[in-house]
């Protein structure tokens, strides 16, 4: 397997697939998963001659299990580790819901000022604000993400198996036909990961 290590010394697992003078797409995967959420859009992309790279965000999938650091400049400055160990240029990057908010910060705080970022994909992600607040009515109100942490606090397992099972596929309408294996395979990754990260 593959890791870097952090300038705060957090062990990062990073797959790394493709020719490498191709250009890059790197993926970074939303709460509480791991790269592996990526596997299908990173064969597709190898197929058309890319390389393709994704990272276990700390506290997730293969990366350490560290106490400290769950917050999107620690995010951030852990995608910039990856890119600048694999000296990766003119990348793409694409980010669904946690991870749409790690691409955002790594582009503004890491990216742009090592002139390496060609393109930002975000995909259903968190910024520019997810909670509901007077100036974003429409947003998630607090009391949802205060229940998510309830859950989690009192049978992690059980939540995992719930969230994948209803509203994250939408294999909770009427017209929505379920994969357990989709399921199963949500509920793996979000185990592998550390309680407090996924928590904070």
């Amino acid at each position: 397997m593959s890791f870097v290590t952090t300038n705060d010394g957090v062990e990062i697992y990073f797959k790394d697939c493709g020719p490498k003078d191709a250009q890059p797409i790197h993926f970074h995967h939303g709460w509480p998963l791991s790269a592996d959420d990526w596997d299908t859009q990173m064969l597709f992309f190898l197929e058309h001659g890319y390389r393709v790279i994704a990272h276990d965000r700390r506290g997730h999938g293969r990366s350490a299990q560290v106490s400290d650091g769950h917050d999107m400049d620690h995010y951030a400055a852990d995608a910039s580790a990856v890119v600048e160990h694999l000296d990766l240029q003119n990348s793409i990057h694409i980010g669904h819901s946690t991870g749409g908010g790690q691409v955002a910060r790594y582009i503004a705080k890491h990216g742009q000022p090592q002139g390496r970022v060609a393109k930002g994909v975000l995909v259903s992600a968190v910024p520019p604000l997810m909670v509901k607040t007077p100036d974003n009515p429409e947003g998630t109100p607090k009391e949802v993400f205060d229940g998510f942490r309830e859950a989690l606090a009192a049978n992690r397992a059980e939540f995992f198996r719930e969230v994948p099972s209803g509203p994250f596929y939408g294999f909770n309408r009427d017209d929505a036909e379920s994969s357990q294996a989709v399921i199963d395979n949500w509920w793996r990754q979000g185990m592998m990961g550390s309680a407090k990260a996924h928590y904070e």
